[in-house]
């Protein structure tokens, strides 16, 4: 099917940068679109073709209204709605105004960062499991800030497990603050991020916005707070369920970690890992499972993040095939420890 819509003011800027998001559009909705001088026209199929000039409409639409797009949104968006049946252009500039996050605007620029959001706005405790870089704690900080500033929390609460990763806190300078914080900068750099640094330092102040290890969790509970458990891949087994538990009335709870970088001595006691089984099946609880394809930062990490993957997948196979083979081949030691018989000789040779 080919189709021709007219040309509006100021439509190229929906193009983007060397046309990077016509290409996306035409990658994303199997169409070929092109720029004639008193029109677009736009080829594929019929479904396909409509996708493509509900999001001109709705381009259109929204620049009349005075939207503007900040920041990469709009390529954002775009890469939602082309993984995204369901989605429209207008939709998501809709859900993003929704949600106030201060001086910054947060649109998902993923399906699954999408998903994330939602989970966190309908249920009291999420799971964002995944790579580095996919936006776990950083949307994580912008719900509970826009938590706060609408007054659906009075606080928030953010913590983070100090282990050390290779290095000793011991020989860290400083008191046992001094030795905390640099594990939890991550915390505070998406907090500096989203608010002004004057504000941030008052909330912190007057203890609406705290900041601590799990460890001080212990024997509280948790009212009218906005809690997110970061790191929590390092969490021991006797932590999670200390920490899953603190959560108290009209409190949302977000734990987010990286189950291929755990940290403690024995991964296997990981408390991440066991929530995931112990609570996949509990009413009123989510997870959301991010990939490579969701990484945000430089485009490196993603092709880094995928190259591990791929790593991990080669080793199992490998020590697979050499199971196998040890299987396949009995061992010297039990050839040693059981000979074969000699063969008997046969009646006829006795008699002789």
């Amino acid at each position: 099917m080919k189709k021709s819509i007219g040309v509006s003011p100021n439509i190229e800027t929906l193009f983007g940068t060397r046309d990077e998001n016509v290409r996306l559009l035409e990658d994303g909705l199997n169409v070929t679109i092109n720029l004639r001088s008193n029109s677009i026209e736009i080829e594929g199929a019929a479904r396909d073709v409509a996708r493509v000039e509900q999001v001109f409409s709705d381009y259109e639409s929204l620049q009349r209204s005075g939207y503007t797009f900040n920041n990469g949104d709009l390529n954002s968006m775009l890469r939602v709605l082309t993984s995204d049946p369901n989605s429209t252009l207008r939709g998501l500039a809709d859900a993003g105004k929704q949600r106030s996050f201060g001086r910054r605007t947060v649109q998902p620029k993923s399906s699954n960062q999408r998903r994330y959001l939602e989970a966190i706005e309908k249920h009291d405790m999420v799971f964002g499991i995944g790579p580095a870089g996919t936006g776990k704690t950083y949307l994580a900080v912008a719900m509970a800030i826009s938590a706060l500033l609408a007054k659906r929390v009075n606080r928030i609460i953010l913590a983070r497990p100090a282990v050390e990763a290779g290095e000793r806190l011991g020989f860290l300078p400083g008191t046992l603050q001094d030795k905390i914080d640099p594990y939890l900068r991550p915390l505070y750099d998406a907090l500096y991020d989203m608010l002004d640094p004057e504000k941030v330092d008052r909330y912190l102040e007057k203890n609406v916005i705290e900041i601590a290890p799990i460890a001080f969790m212990r024997g509280r509970t948790l009212n009218d707070s906005f809690v997110i458990l970061d790191e929590a891949q390092n969490t021991t087994s006797e932590q999670m369920k200390m920490f899953v538990t603190r959560l108290g009335f009209n409190s949302k709870a977000v734990i987010t970690g990286d189950i291929t970088q755990i940290d403690l001595p024995n991964a296997r006691r990981s408390g991440l890992l066991e929530a995931i089984d112990v609570l996949k099946n509990v009413n009123g609880l989510a997870f959301v499972h991010f990939d490579e394809g969701d990484v945000v930062r430089h485009h490196l990490v993603q092709r880094i993040v995928r190259a591990y993957d791929e790593h991990k997948t080669r080793v199992a196979e490998q020590m697979l095939l050499l199971g196998e083979t040890k299987t396949a081949e009995p061992n010297v030691s039990d050839r040693a420890a059981n000979p074969p018989e000699p063969e008997k000789s046969s009646s006829s040779e006795t008699r002789q």
